[in-house]
C-alpha cells in the first residue's frame, strides 16, 4: 500500500452484506476527520446516507461514493466525486479529489479485501471515475486503471 494506514480505517458493513457477498448490490461510502485523519467505510448495499447526513460532511461534499456495477466488459467500480457542491471551486475541488483519489481506491480495495480474495477476477475489475459539476458541461468520466493497481 502506498499511503493508506490501516490503523486509520474503520470498516462497517450493512446487512445483508458481509465481507463476502453480494457483489451486487455493494456500494461504497467513504467519508474522513479533518482532524484525526480517521477514514470512515461503510459497505452495504445502499449509500450510507446517515454517515453523510452531518452538518459538516453536508458543507464540505468531500465524502466518495461507489457502486459495482455490470458493464460489457464485466464488474466495473464506478466512483463519485461531487466538484460542484461545497466550498472552493470545482477546479480546486476537483483537483483535490484527483490528488486523493489513489488514496481513496486503495481503501476501497483494502477494506474490502475480503471480497477481493474470494472473488479475484474483481482485481481484473475496471475503475470509471466521476467528477460530478454543477454545469454539465463541466462534468467528467475518467477511466482510472484496475482494481489489482491499489492493492
Amino acid at each position: 500500500m502506498r499511503r493508506l494506514n490501516p490503523k486509520k480505517l474503520h470498516v462497517r458493513f450493512n446487512p445483508p452484506t458481509t465481507e463476502e457477498v453480494p457483489i451486487h448490490p455493494r456500494t461504497y461510502t467513504l467519508t474522513h476527520s479533518d482532524r484525526t485523519g480517521d477514514l470512515f467505510l461503510t459497505i452495504g448495499p445502499d449509500y450510507d446516507r446517515k454517515q453523510i447526513r452531518g452538518w459538516y460532511t453536508r458543507l464540505m461534499r468531500d465524502e466518495v461514493l461507489a457502486e459495482w456495477k455490470n458493464d460489457t466488459e464485466g464488474p466495473t467500480l464506478h466512483v463519485y466525486c461531487e466538484v460542484g457542491r461545497g466550498l472552493g471551486s470545482s477546479s480546486f475541488r476537483e483537483s483535490v479529489f484527483r490528488r486523493e483519489l489513489g488514496l481513496v481506491l486503495e481503501t476501497f480495495r483494502f477494506g474490502d479485501r475480503k471480497l477481493f480474495e474470494k472473488k479475484s477476477k474483481l482485481d481484473q475489475a475496471r475503475i470509471k471515475v466521476y467528477f460530478i459539476a454543477r454545469k454539465p458541461e463541466e462534468s467528467k468520466v475518467e477511466e482510472w486503471g484496475l482494481m489489482k493497481d491499489y492493492t
